[in-house]
């Protein structure tokens, strides 16, 4: 397996703006769609299987983190049930993951959702605002 990074970096024009949250719980989100990831792509062996990490600040000033795979991608008909409580597609899932990210994201005032890769597997994206001190 090989992981790529595209990270925004600091001294970019494009380097992306501070956020305010609560670290533990967007290192849980991170983790959790890695090795979503990672799993979906357990089974592949015909093609090369790549994980990338990207972040982006989006045309909204957001930051963007995305996580896509090469795996074996969502089956559209679930497509719409993936952050749903006790949904899952694994035979050993609880289907709690995805939940508890949407709902980690959406109290960091973000948005997170799954989309096809360009290619084989599934890329998982989601957002937050930028830090604004006259906010908090």
């Amino acid at each position: 397996m090989t992981v790529r990074l595209d990270l925004a970096a600091p001294t970019d024009s494009t380097s992306l703006p501070p956020i305010f949250g609560d670290r533990v719980q967007l290192q849980q989100v991170i983790l959790n769609l890695l090795v979503n990831g990672i799993q979906a792509m357990a089974v592949v062996r015909d093609r090369p299987r790549e994980l990338l990490i990207r972040t982006q600040a989006d045309n909204t000033g957001q930051v963007l983190v995305e996580i896509g795979d090469s795996g074996i991608g969502i089956d559209p008909e679930h497509a719409g049930q993936l952050f749903n409580a006790f949904f899952t597609t694994k035979a050993d899932g609880m289907g709690m993951g995805l939940s508890i990210c949407r709902s980690i994201i959406e109290a960091h005032g973000g948005r997170i959702w799954a989309s096809h890769n360009d290619g084989p597997g599934t890329i998982l994206q989601f957002t937050l605002p930028a830090y604004r001190a006259d906010a908090v």
